[in-house]
């Protein structure tokens, strides 16, 4: 060997020296709250899908990152039938479970485990079907027991889907968080020993991280699945470290205690951007602040006093107070202005107080009525204080004679007391999973929706449902739009929200971050997220 060729060839030995280095990095992620399992599709919530689905999972298809574009995943290409009843699937080849202490694969990913994820879901007779305590919400609000006809196999590599209505958001849905698949054979495994409770607490997938442990309140550990079909990560370990406060994950940040945190307030972006150890990736996501009024309570079930309190809110004061200047624009509608069907008839009403004491009264409401406010005890992207949001709606209302009890309590209790219809007001918020308007409308304001109790309003309003249902059968994007557009009059006129904000979406991280994709349907995906 030449000098010149030996020469190259330690070069070449210290670059993949350099790039192992790079990988084994690890990557800490402070967190806004505890994810409430790790079985997804008993959850809708943004903080659980990014600790499992995003981590652990995968689809059939998914998002290209920071797009709401499809692309392949677990199915290498797929066709759809002329009448858009059939879909077939093709699947990837050589995909692996996860290989764990509890848990070791003796099979690659088939057709299998697709039919155990969706059968379990669809058919009240599959063995796992009746193994949550919550049902399956997602699945449930999204009425995809009545859209799915069957779902077969033609071999081990091929899948059908068959649809007993078209559906225009159908190949969209199926990138969704509840659309996850599963290892059949994990769950045989998991029956067979009468364990089925550790789906929720032990996953197996084939996404880019396995899971190690779990620390509630505390951590989340994974490690970096090295037979990801998409290539190893670079980030391992990959760590999420709960934080709360938003203000205890920036100071973790500064610290290089984390190397991302999640949602810092707004009005602490300036601060980050002159920090040149940190920065900051900032995008108009597709979200909304939103307070739920509960339709079925006492004096709420009367759209006059929702009416009232719509006068009474000063939404003004609240975006500016809440996310600063700029940094968010007032909600009328339950989705942001660039997606299709946004109704630009509706209007907020001019802050009203006596008006709004004049329907009070006109509705029966006596001077001191109490109804409570259910709300987080942390920072998120739709809200970045809920205390203080819940504490200038309190002083809102006091103006016209209504007392509010605010109790903050931690995020899945919230969740499990506002599905349970325990408040008269829920705080709330939503991320788009998909880019459409249906993944609004359909899992926060359907009648199903109500019916599972992840519509916190519990609105189930015979009009507007056959609006928004009309709508998923249509394929041209016009006629869509349109009966969106329509839908959301009816929205406007019975005003079961008050919708507050669509905020900017914000990530800090330390200068040396490369990789991170923000992505405007709100979900943190790492797998390709490294520490230089």
């Amino acid at each position: 060997m030449t000098f010149l060729s030996l020469r190259a060839a330690l070069a070449a030995l210290l670059t993949l020296a350099a790039a192992a280095n790079v990988a084994a990095k690890p990557l800490v992620v402070c967190t806004e709250a505890s994810p409430e399992g790790f079985d997804i599709v008993q959850y809708t919530t943004a903080v659980t899908a990014d600790a499992s689905a995003e981590t652990v999972f995968n689809r059939l298809v998914d998002f290209k990152p920071g797009t709401t574009d499809i692309q392949p995943a677990l199915a290498e290409r797929w066709e759809i039938s002329a009448d858009a009843l059939t879909y077939t699937f093709h699947l990837r080849p050589g995909v692996k479970f996860h290989s764990t202490d509890y848990f070791t694969p003796t099979r690659d990913f088939n057709a299998d485990d697709v039919l155990w994820s969706f059968r379990r879901q669809l058919d009240p007779n599959h063995p796992w079907h009746n193994k949550t305590s919550v049902g399956y919400p997602y699945f449930e609000s999204m009425a995809f027991s009545k859209l799915i006809k069957s779902v077969e196999k033609t071999d081990q590599l091929t899948v059908v889907f068959t649809l007993n209505r078209p559906e225009a958001p159908f190949l969209r849905d199926m990138a969704m968080a509840f659309t996850s698949i599963y290892s059949a054979e994990y769950g045989d495994q998991l029956l067979k020993a009468g364990t089925p409770n550790l789906l929720n607490s032990r996953p197996i997938g084939t996404g880019p991280f396995i899971f190690q442990r779990y620390r509630k309140d505390a951590q989340v550990r994974y490690k970096a699945n090295p037979e990801y079909f998409r290539g190893k990560p670079p980030a391992d370990p990959l760590i999420f470290v709960i934080a709360t406060d938003n203000n205890v994950r920036i100071q973790k940040l500064r610290a290089n205690e984390c190397q991302v945190a999640l949602y810092p307030k707004p009005d602490d972006v300036p601060l980050i951007k002159q920090d040149k150890r940190l920065k900051v990736a900032e995008l108009e996501a597709l979200v909304t602040g939103y307070i739920a009024m509960n339709t079925q309570r006492k004096y709420l079930s009367d759209v006059r006093v929702r009416r009232a309190i719509n006068l009474a809110f000063d939404r003004q004061a609240h975006v500016d107070q809440l996310f600063g200047k700029g940094n968010a624009l007032m909600a009328v509608n339950p989705y942001p202005p660039s997606m299709p069907g946004f109704n630009t008839d509706n209007h907020n009403p001019p802050r009203d107080l006596d008006k709004a004491r004049a329907l009070l009264a006109e509705a029966g409401v006596p001077p001191g009525t109490v109804l409570t406010l259910f709300t987080r005890n942390g920072g998120g992207p739709t809200n970045p204080n809920p205390r203080l949001s819940a504490e200038m709606l309190q002083a809102d209302l006091a103006q016209i004679g209504i007392k509010l009890e605010i109790r903050v309590m931690e995020w899945a209790e919230m969740l499990r007391r506002a599905k349970n219809g325990e408040a008269d007001l829920v705080s709330a918020g939503w991320g788009g999973d998909n880019g459409d308007p249906d993944n609004f409308l359909t899992p926060l304001l359907s009648c199903d929706a109500a019916k599972s109790g992840e519509n916190y309003a519990r609105w189930c309003n015979s009009e507007f449902q056959a609006l928004i249902s009309q709508a998923r059968t249509v394929i041209d994007e016009d006629q869509r739009a349109n009966l969106y557009f329509k839908a959301l009059a009816v929205y406007d006129d019975d005003q079961p929200w008050i919708s507050m904000a669509h905020p900017k979406m914000f990530t800090a991280m330390r200068a040396n971050v490369e990789g991170y994709q923000l992505n405007p349907l709100t979900n943190n995906n790492f797998a390709t997220t490294r520490v230089e």
